[in-house]
């Protein structure tokens, strides 16, 4: 029987893990992020799962039931439904808006910086400005906010101004200083107009019962005085304006800030060229007018002269049925003055003047000068509200705390209310004649209002350094377009400083133009001469002094520094430097006429005409020119003069001669010679 053998099944083969799968790549050593396919052995004999196989499965149930809560939640939200007169929101891919550009600017900008600010060429945002309509326009046109903006807009910018809002600061500043109401009766303002030397500050002196008019330099006042004057009917206020035809501006502004003017007319002299000039400022402001008929003492008065010429003005007295009050007055007897201040204060009960005490302090700068020991000080007439000592005030470009407050006797004061002149010390700088004043609350918003100021004066004047202005001055002289005399004028206060500008600038004409280049209020200083010294510019100082070295440098530089106290003085002056500008001119002097009695031929020599002396003398080395038949023929120079045998240097009147002519021997019997020369003569304005 043969023997069966039983072989046992071969163990299994132990299982290893699949290989990690590799991402393709540098290095090939990052783990795929993408598992591999399970590997699933088959169920053993006795029918169980291998262990990883659980895990396997296990895993993607858990998935498979995560992705159905997700599809179920995704479902339940497209069925909700929008409320009521809404729609839902749907998701939109959307690109964010561009933020829009902003220029900022100060009230004005060139059209130069406004495209170097939008990165553009300046002749293409020109073209464009010009297809908007805008002519006269180039590239350093000074545009407006508005015209900036319209502009800007066209390249996609917005323009902003930022410029101080000034009224809105200075409003603010006075509802915080302001009080409550309080509105009482103010003394009135009257100005004293008239013509140069008709007695205004003298009449005004005898009104003060002080002496002011030994003090003013040559009996003219040269800059406004404001004075307060206690009288029987209450307190008035006057001002005392110049009467020099130069101060134009000056009687202007007097009759800006006034209630009542006072026009003084010479008895002996009438209506002049200024008397015209006031009535006319005086109308422009609707400002009643009290004339008062000074130097009635004076034998060769003639009040009703004054009367008529007035009337002529539209200025009717009451005794003739108008409404304008003549009051006959003498400043030297004081004949008048009792029954003229009568008049005046009757005059501003009618006005029913008032003002609000308790409002911030608001007024006018009369006057202002640059003092040595004291800094900026301001004449300023108070118009509304308690100018007191410590408050910030902004006056014009100028600001600052106020140090002192002095009436008009120089005597220290704690307020002034309405109507009240007053000296102001403690400015950062000197203002302008005519400024306005106003109180605010700090000093960071006076100092944001006065630059305010300055920018906008400066964008508006076209301010450029003096470098390019004198540049351009020399052009103008290297082309022989005009003569031209160049003046830094310094004056002790700045009515005198626009006072002497105006009358000098009014000398220009076709030869001479006159340039202002530099004004100032106080001393001549070494700037001053060194500008002068740049620009071969003449200084002329009114009523000031050189300060320093500035005499020392100003002789080492050859500049020229004219001072003066009268302003007739520097007007005159300054015409006769004008005068020396003007090339000379040239001008024929007749000397004597020969007439040619015959005429003789000499071998080396040519012809010789003889003459006899009819007119004057014929010299040697003057000029003559051949007449014929009233037509001339021939110009020239004298070859040789000769009386009988003998060279002479000149033959006088009723002599006979013989002449030869240079370069020209067609002179015939009958011919006139004419001698005569060629003068240089100054010209004249």
């Amino acid at each position: 029987m043969k023997e069966l053998k039983i072989i046992a099944p071969a163990p299994p083969k132990p299982l290893t893990p699949p290989p990690i799968a590799r991402a393709a790549g540098t290095g090939g050593d990052r783990i795929s992020a993408t598992p591999p396919l399970p590997l699933e052995r088959p169920a053993s004999a006795d029918g169980s799962v291998p262990r990883r196989t659980e895990l396997v499965r296990g895993r993607d149930a858990s998935l498979d039931a995560t992705r159905a809560r997700a599809a179920d939640r995704l479902k339940q939200q497209r069925k909700k439904k929008a409320p009521p007169g809404k729609k839902l929101a749907k998701t939109e891919v959307t690109t964010p808006k561009a933020a829009k550009r902003k220029i900022r600017i100060e009230e004005q900008i060139s059209l130069q910086t406004l495209a170097a600010r939008m990165s553009l060429k300046a002749t293409d945002v020109l073209m464009k400005l010009i297809s908007l309509g805008q002519v006269g326009v180039h590239i350093n046109s000074t545009l407006d906010a508005e015209t900036a903006m319209l502009l800007a807009s066209e390249f996609g910018y917005e323009v902003e101004d930022v410029a101080v809002g000034e009224e809105e600061l200075l409003d603010e500043s006075r509802r915080e200083v302001s009080g409550s109401v309080d509105v009482q009766g103010r003394a009135p303002v009257i100005t004293v107009m008239g013509h140069v030397d008709h007695g205004k500050t003298s009449l005004l002196d005898a009104i003060r019962q002080s002496d002011v008019a030994s003090g003013e330099a040559g009996g003219i006042t040269q800059h406004i005085g404001a004075y307060k004057v206690q009288t029987p009917r209450g307190t008035l206020c006057f001002l005392d304006t110049p009467g020099h035809e130069a101060f134009t501006a000056m009687r202007a502004r007097g009759a800006q800030v006034t209630d009542v003017v006072v026009l003084v007319v010479a008895a002996d002299d009438g209506v002049m060229p200024q008397t015209v000039e006031a009535v006319n400022h005086s109308k422009a402001a609707k400002v009643p007018i009290i004339v008062a008929v000074n130097k009635v003492d004076k034998p060769e008065a003639q009040p009703d002269r004054v009367k008529r010429e007035l009337g002529d003005l539209g200025l009717i007295p009451e005794d003739w049925g108008g409404e304008t009050m003549f009051i006959e007055v003498s400043a030297k007897t004081k004949q008048g003055i009792e029954n003229l201040l009568e008049r005046i204060a009757l005059q501003a009960e009618v006005m029913e003047l008032k003002a609000d005490v308790a409002v911030a302090a608001s007024g006018t700068v009369i006057e202002a000068r640059l003092d040595r020991g004291r800094g900026p000080v301001a004449n300023i007439l108070v118009q509304r509200g308690t100018l007191r000592s410590g408050d910030i005030m902004v006056a014009g470009t100028a600001f600052g705390k106020i140090r002192a407050l002095l009436d008009d006797r120089g005597q220290s004061i704690q307020n002034a209310g309405p109507s009240t002149p007053v000296e102001v010390l403690g400015l950062s700088g000197v203002p302008n004649a005519g400024d306005r004043v106003d109180v605010v609350s700090d000093l960071r918003k006076a100092q944001a209002v006065a630059e305010s100021r300055i920018k906008r004066t400066a964008k508006a004047a076209g301010v450029a350094d003096s470098g390019v202005s004198l540049e351009k001055l020399h052009e103008m002289m290297q082309a022989g377009e005009t003569a031209e005399l160049k003046l830094v004028i310094k004056a002790d206060v700045q009515g005198s400083v626009e006072a002497v500008s105006n009358a000098l600038s009014k000398l220009s004409g076709e030869k001479v133009k006159v340039s202002v280049i530099h004004t100032g209020v106080g001393g001549i200083t070494e700037s001053d001469v060194n500008l002068a010294a740049a620009s071969k510019a003449v200084i002329v100082g009114f009523n000031v002094r050189p300060a320093g070295k500035a005499s020392q440098i100003a002789e080492q530089e050859g500049v020229e520094i004219k001072l003066y106290t009268i302003i007739y003085e520097a007007i005159d002056e300054v015409r006769k430097a004008m005068a020396g500008l003007l090339a000379p001119t040239m001008v024929e002097k007749k000397l004597g006429r020969a007439d040619v009695l015959q005429t003789f031929s000499i071998p080396k020599i040519g012809i010789i005409a003889g003459c006899r002396v009819t007119e004057g003398k014929v010299v040697r080395t003057a000029k003559v020119r051949i007449v014929r038949d009233s037509v001339q023929v021939w110009d020239g120079k004298i070859g040789s003069l000769r009386r009988i045998k003998d060279d002479v240097r000149e033959v006088l009147h009723g002599f006979e001669c013989g002449i030869s002519l240079d370069g020209f021997n067609d002179i015939k019997q009958g011919d006139v010679i004419e001698a005569y020369e060629i003068q240089e003569v100054a010209a004249t304005l």
